[in-house]
């Protein structure tokens, strides 16, 4: 059913699908930039097209009420913003109890400009050895998809431009919302 829809939303969509292969193992899966929560509807008609089964991190406050079991059915995870330490070691150990799924985290936001990328993603991925999956959204070339998957090093510096290099010419789905992928640590040493 969900590829039904997603074929159908692809068809109608002003939207173009522009995307690499599934990736064939577990993924921290990137979404970026992430500029306005229609990048929501995107990322659930890309996962849904090609095929991946995926979780997302989305607020706690998004699980209350009559929408959380809707959001848990979508791949929610809620988060407390409060502890985001302990919301990596749970979807670390998630993955370390054998669940399988490829794990959607928007590192930018889309309500504050703090001037740099939260590192749970970086974080995540170094602690359970996954890769980590660049998708997109371009609002200038009306494209989104998924690009390169890539192993990081722990060269924090390298890793990021690699994934800088990546974003340099997507736009978000609101252009002005944009910033560089750039990590707390990376202002803290510069």
């Amino acid at each position: 059913m969900r590829r039904l829809l997603a074929r159908l939303f692809w068809a109608f969509s002003r939207w173009k699908l522009v995307t690499a292969p599934a990736p064939e193992r577990p993924t921290v899966l990137v979404g970026a930039p992430h500029t306005s929560n229609w990048d929501f509807v995107l990322m659930l008609a890309i996962a849904w097209r090609i095929g991946v089964d995926i979780r997302w991190l989305g607020k706690a406050s998004l699980f209350a009420g009559w929408r959380g079991p809707i959001m848990r059915a979508l791949g929610g995870i809620p988060v407390d913003r409060s502890d985001p330490a302990r919301v990596v070691g749970e979807v670390v150990e998630r993955i370390r109890s054998g669940e399988v799924f490829g794990l959607v985290v928007t590192p930018d936001g889309t309500r504050s400009n703090t001037g740099h990328w939260k590192s749970g993603f970086y974080r995540i991925a170094r602690e359970t050895g996954m890769p980590v999956t660049l998708g997109y959204v371009d609002r200038t070339t009306m494209t989104t998809g998924l690009g390169p998957s890539l192993e990081l090093t722990g060269d924090v510096a390298a890793d990021m431009n690699v994934i800088r290099a990546f974003y340099a010419d997507k736009a978000g789905f609101k252009p002005e919302l944009r910033r560089e992928p750039r990590l707390a640590s990376e202002l803290a040493g510069a």
